[in-house]
């Protein structure tokens, strides 16, 4: 059942679990992935029944926002790479 759950979770949008899938079938291979995301909802599964709180969802993009300096090196890197010369500046909030 929970191989079901799992794979019924690599089709949602805007998840952790399903941007969480997506990292490691990128890297993994699909199979080995939706085996890592079922443990991952054993494992939130029971921290909601031990501790009788609500499940967080924590979204999509927390993984970018867990290392948002690395990510930027990464693709700044990257464009570099591809022969772009990058400047970088701070976005003005009004």
């Amino acid at each position: 059942m929970l191989g079901e759950a799992a794979w019924s979770i690599t089709h949602t949008k805007d998840t952790y679990l399903a941007a969480q899938y997506h990292r490691l079938a990128r890297r993994r291979g699909k199979l080995k992935a939706l085996l890592a995301l079922a443990h991952s909802l054993l494992v939130v599964v029971y921290h909601v029944l031990r501790t009788r709180q609500p499940y967080h969802e924590l979204g999509a993009d927390y993984f970018d926002r867990l290392d948002a300096d690395r990510l930027q090196r990464h693709h700044v890197q990257r464009l570099e790479q591809l022969g772009y010369e990058v400047t970088i500046a701070k976005k003005r909030i009004a």
